[in-house]
């Protein structure tokens, strides 16, 4: 009777510690991405786009805000899009920044359009990648005339400092930081150019 005491108790070990190793190798893939709080205070939600923002004015980026990032995040990269014009299948894209070190709480307005930004020091290194003009930084709402059209930003928190090089596009960087995102929030305001006449 011991024995089998001794071999019950020894089988609930193995099952335990088979169970713990498994819950440990769990990655960011098979998690739920936390909601990150994403403001500007410009954008508002699902209000109108300021016409400096826009290609009717200066065309200057926005600065961004976000808030409920893991404790673990080593990056942050940004996607910022027009679901509601789609080429080949996909949403335009007008914005790909990525490489933003995980400590930034969010990015200053009127960025360059350098591929590689050196300031200001808390984003250094961060990375402009292609937007659906192919170029790099920011273009700002240009919709055809009729309807209003949502402009999404969207941030990713990373869980890891990933390598990734300059001239990235929305399909390539979302593809390096598969199985990386531990967070994720989005901010969607509204632009619409009236029909002339």
């Amino acid at each position: 009777m011991r024995l089998a005491n001794v071999f019950y108790a020894a089988l609930l070990l193995s099952v335990a510690t088979a169970s713990t190793d498994a819950t440990a190798t769990v990655d960011a893939s098979e998690q739920t991405p936390a909601t990150l709080t994403v403001t500007s205070p410009t954008l508002k939600a699902n209000e109108v786009v300021p016409i400096d923002h826009t290609a009717d004015g200066k065309n200057t980026s926005p600065a961004l805000m976000w808030s409920g990032a893991p404790a673990n995040t080593k990056q942050f990269a940004l996607v910022y899009d027009d679901p509601d014009v789609v080429f080949g299948g996909q949403t335009f894209v007008h914005w790909v920044v990525y490489k933003i070190p995980g400590t930034a709480k969010g990015l200053p307005a009127d960025l360059p359009m350098d591929a590689v930004l050196t300031a200001p020091p808390d984003i250094a290194g961060t990375i402009q990648g292609l937007s659906g003009f192919k170029r790099t930084g920011y273009r700002g709402p240009a919709p055809p005339p009729g309807k209003p059209h949502h402009y999404t930003w969207t941030v990713y928190a990373l869980d890891a400092e990933l390598p990734l090089e300059p001239g990235l596009n929305r399909n390539q960087l979302m593809e390096a930081i598969k199985g990386h995102i531990i967070g994720q929030g989005s901010l969607v305001a509204i632009y619409e150019r009236k029909p002339k006449g």
